[in-house]
């Protein structure tokens, strides 16, 4: 919970917005952005321009426990959904702090537009990853349709300023770039994510036109996919050389689709993303040796992360990039943490026949967040003793509709003691196949640290 201490709920904000809000915002925040910031942002974004429009004063701060109350959410998401709208582009936030206070302001920054969101190389290439690419070019055509309608007006012909009003005083520059810096400019991305200079050296190795290629849209480019994919310097010129024409111009499309190739060819090992299911929990060196195999396997899964026990429990073949996304996004949205979802992990593929099922893994990862289970021997020991109900919650609910048979008469004491057999005997079959699993991967465990 990074997210507690950050904001407080005493604390006050005050709002700015040097744009209007309009109806093409509202269609490419809804469309456009909320794939990729979720509902809770988008939330968030929409009460800040309703609570700036109708202040009269503009300058009345409000406390964040009002915040809270009026979007029905506790502070730790209100602070991730913030962030969210600042990484995306969509506000800034500023802190002053007095002896007595601390205040915030948040200045809000419209949405790009339709079309505007498309032109951004990552912000068009992150929708794609999140909803399809059919889905993103049927939501571009339907965009660029309207353009061509309103297209369909004519030649426009209209008067401009400079063609009815002249001035002898240019215009005040500081004025002018407030006016410029109110524009959305896409994702906030700290710095340059490569080395620019770096990759002009390169090319210029190679006898090809660095000013041709490397235009300011097209650097703008470079720097969003080197930051989305976490590629190096490297990578880019592969790319930048693989999507230039004949011409030597640097086909957009191309080079994105060639970035994104890249980053799929990159191997677990040498992945430089940062994937919630490569981290390994965060401990101390323990002194003393564990005394059992209970403590030793609770070593191991402190020590190893999703990935890796992945591979052991499939005899070391690579985990599918489904069954990763689906660890990443329920370690995402439930909190929990590498060791804890590892439990989960073994769990889970111990009691559905080695198979690893969405549902059931949210529902079991739910219920430990409301736990607030923190540690692999919580985890271990909240499984034990919730072991029937979340067995319940693995089996299939039957059809209510039977067909009418026969049933022959079976005394009750015939039948309980038929159960309690069956009972016992899948106890002790679970709890072998439990034992010879973990044996075996400790065994394995053991030697890959004999080894390295």
């Amino acid at each position: 919970m990074d997210q507690i201490g950050k904001i407080l709920p005493n604390q006050g904000y005050r709002l700015s917005f040097y744009d209007e809000f309009t109806h093409s915002h509202l269609q490419a925040l809804m469309q456009l952005y909320q794939p990729l910031i979720g509902v809770y942002a988008v939330s968030l974004y929409m009460t800040l321009v309703s609570q700036y429009e109708s202040n009269p004063t503009k300058d009345t701060p409000y406390t964040h426990h009002f915040l809270m109350q009026f979007v029905n959410l506790p502070l730790p998401e209100i602070y991730q959904a913030r962030q969210k709208l600042e990484a995306i582009g969509l506000l800034e936030t500023y802190k002053i702090e007095n002896d007595n206070e601390t205040l915030f302001t948040y200045q809000i920054i419209a949405p790009c537009t339709p079309l505007q969101f498309f032109r951004d190389g990552m912000l068009s290439q992150m929708l794609t990853h999140h909803i399809g690419l059919d889905k993103s070019n049927q939501l571009y055509q339907l965009y660029a349709s309207h353009k061509q309608q309103e297209q369909k007006h004519g030649q426009n012909v209209t008067t401009s300023f400079e063609q009815v009003f002249q001035t002898d005083t240019a215009p005040r520059k500081e004025n002018v770039e407030a006016i410029v810096q109110s524009a959305n400019l896409g994702p906030n991305i700290e710095g340059n994510a490569i080395d620019l200079a770096e990759l002009t050296q390169l090319l210029n190795e190679r006898m090809l036109p660095t000013e041709q290629i490397l235009t300011p849209t097209n650097k703008k480019l470079i720097n969003q996919m080197a930051a989305l994919y976490q590629l190096t310097i490297v990578d880019i010129e592969k790319a930048v050389i693989w999507a230039l024409s004949e011409q030597n111009q640097l086909i957009q499309n191309e080079f994105k689709a060639a970035c994104l190739d890249l980053y799929q060819q990159i191997t677990p090992k040498q992945s430089r993303k940062k994937d919630v299911t490569n981290q390994r929990e965060k401990i101390q060196a323990k002194d003393t040796k564990p005394k059992n195999k209970q403590d030793q396997f609770i070593q191991l899964l402190e020590e190893i992360s999703p990935r890796e026990l992945l591979a052991d429990l499939s005899n070391g073949n690579q985990a599918s990039t489904q069954d990763l996304k689906m660890i990443a996004d329920v370690m995402q949205q439930q909190g929990l943490t590498p060791g804890v979802m590892n439990v989960l992990i073994h769990y889970v593929m111990l009691k559905t026949d080695m198979k690893l099922t969405k549902s059931y893994l949210e529902k079991i990862a739910s219920h430990w967040a409301r736990k607030n289970v923190k540690t692999v021997r919580q985890a271990m020991t909240l499984a034990k003793s919730e072991h029937n109900k979340y067995q319940q919650w693995s089996t299939p609910r039957k059809s209510s509709y039977q067909k009418s048979t026969k049933k022959e008469v079976v005394p009750d004491w015939f039948k309980k003691q038929k159960q309690a057999e069956q009972t016992k005997q899948n106890h002790q079959e679970k709890s072998t196949k439990s034992t010879e699993d973990v044996s075996e991967l400790l065994r394995n465990y053991n030697q890959k640290k004999h080894h390295s």
